[in-house]
C-alpha cells in the first residue's frame, strides 16, 4: 500500500469558500477529478494548467481516494 500523499492539497476559508485546492493555486481538486473522470490525461490537464506538476494531480487524486473511506451517508 502506497502512502497517502495528500500534502498538495490545502484549503482555506478565503479562498474558494473553503473547497480543497491545489496547493499554492486557485484549482480546485473537484475539477481535477472531474477532469480526470471526464476522460482527460493527466498530459492534458498539465497543458491546461501549466502551472500544476504531476504531483499535483497525483495529491487530489490521493485526496478524492482517501474521501471515498470516509463514512458519510449519500442522499438520493
Amino acid at each position: 500500500m502506497r502512502k497517502n500523499n495528500t500534502n498538495g492539497v490545502t484549503s482555506n476559508p478565503k479562498v474558494l469558500h473553503g473547497k480543497a485546492c491545489i496547493k499554492g493555486t486557485r484549482i480546485p481538486v473537484y475539477l481535477v477529478l472531474q477532469m480526470l473522470s471526464g476522460g482527460q490525461s493527466k498530459n492534458q490537464i498539465l497543458k491546461e494548467y501549466p502551472q500544476l506538476k504531476e504531483e499535483d494531480i497525483n495529491s487530489a487524486i490521493e485526496y478524492g481516494a482517501h474521501l471515498a473511506t470516509q463514512e458519510i451517508e449519500l442522499q438520493f
